[in-house]
């Protein structure tokens, strides 16, 4: 895609979207996650349950995160490429978070991430996230 001032000034507007979005979780703020969020989101997470529908699933989704997740929460963007044009774009990032391990140690996980958004009344709403882990032997 061309790289316009206008394609410039998306891209921005995006980044900042998704980035606002992992700040908000790193503080376990509710209000703050859900807000550039469709109600009809549709989530695939690593967890069960692999697919949510609607923002009350997807909120959900979070309260399970947020119970395992102890005191402090990393959530990191470790790389991030937005695909956009005026009214459809995507976000792949590879993050880096904290698990619960057995016996209550906390352990790395690396995952990938994929965003969808729409503008939705000029404004980049996110309509799919796509939460993954690589397989392992």
């Amino acid at each position: 895609m061309e790289g316009t001032q206008s394609s410039s000034r998306e891209h921005q507007a995006i980044r900042e979207v998704v980035e606002s979005w992992a700040a908000a979780v790193r503080r376990k703020d509710f209000e703050a996650i859900l807000k550039n969020h469709s109600s009809d989101i549709v989530m695939f997470d690593v967890p069960p349950p692999i697919q949510s529908k609607g923002i009350e699933a997807y909120k959900t989704t979070w309260d399970l995160f947020f119970s395992c997740s102890g005191d402090s929460v990393i959530f990191d963007i470790n790389t991030m490429t937005i695909f956009a044009d005026k009214e459809i774009a995507f976000v792949i990032a590879l993050m880096h978070c904290t698990e619960p391990g057995p016996g209550g140690e906390r352990k790395g996980l690396d995952f990938r991430l994929t965003i969808g958004l729409q503008k939705i009344d000029d404004q980049w709403t996110i309509v799919h996230e796509h939460h993954s882990v690589p397989a392992s032997e």
